[in-house]
């Protein structure tokens, strides 16, 4: 059975500090990574590729020592593409609240032992909170889009020499 859902959770570790006693930005990035490539490669049933990361959002800094929870969810499936809701809370051990940090929609596709796209089985929204995340993914690809218009004359520009 595929699941559309993937959680992880652990404790932030000192090795993850950044220079002002935090968890450091990148490894919440790879945090997030790791749980929705595992999300998505379960829902598609194999090995899948980061196409696209948007909107990464750092709403609160995880503090070294603290809970952590990296929610993964399947919001939107294209023909070989998925669309992974990332949320990442913290808490104090002793704390009940978990805080929301980090929020992210991660897109991947899903391609075959000779790196070609492969499809993926679709999902289909059943709740209303699923119809108002499918209608959140459709709402940022069209937004991506218009991003990617706007970049497109100054990629080679903004390359190092």
């Amino acid at each position: 059975m595929r699941q559309r859902e993937l959680t992880f959770q652990f404790i932030s570790e000192p090795s993850d500090v950044n220079f002002g006693g935090k968890v450091h930005g990148g490894a919440v990035m790879k945090w997030i990574d790791q749980a929705a490539y595992g999300c998505a490669c379960d829902w598609a049933g194999g090995y899948c590729v980061t196409v696209y990361v948007g909107g990464i959002r750092f709403l609160a800094p995880v503090q070294i020592g603290h809970l952590v929870k990296v929610e993964a969810k399947l919001i939107h499936t294209g023909k070989s593409s998925m669309h992974i809701a990332v949320n990442v809370r913290s808490r104090g051990l002793e704390e009940e609240h978990w805080n929301l940090t980090t929020h992210c929609i991660i897109v991947f596709a899903a391609l075959d032992g000779e790196g070609r796209p492969r499809t993926v089985p679709t999902w289909l929204p059943v709740t209303e909170v699923d119809r108002r995340l499918g209608s959140y993914a459709q709402r940022l690809m069209e937004l991506r889009g218009r991003i990617e218009e706007e970049m497109k004359p100054y990629i080679d520009e903004a390359s190092p020499a």
